[in-house]
């Protein structure tokens, strides 16, 4: 069984790649940890309890994590996947925060890793600022984690969110820095760029959501919101590459589920720019090797996109 551990801001593409992850039969998650982002982090804990309400596996613990960036206020992340991070679809029956882990997330990242050394995979789809905590209060952490996925970054400096900047790490650049330079294990980058040439069409994704399973409708329900509004011309200029389902976060969970889904990676070391009036928050890819770092991250180019749609599939059967 393939041990992971979750970080996420759990909004629409972090509920779907939760429930892939949930789907993968030698998977088996140990904790999911939660942080601002997509909306603020008690909406991130009530989402999570939802999907895994859902999925039917609410006895997996979870986990408060920062509810702000290390320097700064919160970025707002408008209103994409709906202000509650799942579309604003209404969820009478909806698991109270009472379901929470009395412990923070911080702490749980640190306890877990350290309670199996050598065994987790740490998939971070949201901004890195409880990653950032969790090396700054345990500096042995990452040496301790099997990979490290991660999505976030951007490659071309095309930016989501600033006009260089993809938006878990323009969240959060102090985090997404010290993670990129303190964390030396095994890291694959799904970048914003690399999910916009590899979206899915759009009658995959009818076909996905039609599927007559409970998790499907509830799928259909909170993905609506954003539907509409990646087929809108603001959106399809932003997504590259035209129009079609981008889930963002799924790309990196699978490659976590399945070692054989990434096809083609570069391998480079990698920073966060810190003060630009334009690219603070840009990921600096170098090249050349002027930054004279030992540590080269994956950047993940191509995929297996015929598992993806398998996966896919799956999580919501």
């Amino acid at each position: 069984m393939k041990k992971l551990l979750l970080d996420v801001d759990c909004g629409v593409d972090d509920a779907q790649a939760i429930m892939l992850a949930l789907a993968a039969p030698s998977v088996e998650i140990l904790g999911i940890t939660c942080v601002h982002g997509n909306t603020a982090v008690e909406n991130v804990c009530k989402n999570v309890l939802r999907v895994l309400q859902v999925c039917k596996k609410l006895e997996i613990p979870v986990f408060k994590g920062a509810d702000r960036p290390i320097l700064g206020k919160r970025l707002n992340a408008g209103s994409f996947h709906g202000k509650d991070g799942l579309g604003d679809a209404p969820d009478p029956d909806a698991p109270g925060l009472d379901q929470l882990q009395k412990e923070s997330a911080v702490s749980a990242i640190v306890r877990i890793v350290n309670k199996n050394p050598g065994e987790v995979s740490l998939v971070a789809t949201a901004p890195l600022t409880n990653l950032a905590l969790a090396v700054r209060m345990d500096p042995s952490l990452p040496a301790k984690l099997k990979r490290l996925y991660i999505m976030g970054g951007n490659t071309e400096s095309r930016g989501n969110t600033s006009v260089c900047g993809e938006f878990n790490f323009t969240a959060d650049p102090e985090a997404a820095y010290i993670v990129l330079n303190d964390y030396q294990c095994p890291t694959y980058l799904a970048c914003w760029e690399f999910t916009c040439y590899n979206k899915l069409p759009w009658e995959f994704c009818d076909a996905w959501l039609a599927q007559n399973s409970h998790k499907a409708r509830f799928m259909a329900k909170i993905f609506s919101h954003s539907i509409e509004a990646s087929k809108t011309e603001r959106f399809e200029k932003e997504f590259i590459a035209g129009s079609g389902l981008i889930s963002c976060d799924s790309y990196a969970m699978a490659a976590a589920v399945d070692d054989s889904f990434v096809v083609e990676s570069d391998q480079f070391p990698v920073s966060v720019e810190l003060v630009g009036t334009h690219t603070r928050g840009m990921m600096v890819v170098d090249t050349l090797g002027l930054l004279n770092k030992t540590h080269k991250v994956f950047i993940i180019k191509k995929v297996d996109m015929e598992k993806f749609r398998k996966m896919m599939m799956a999580a919501l059967k």
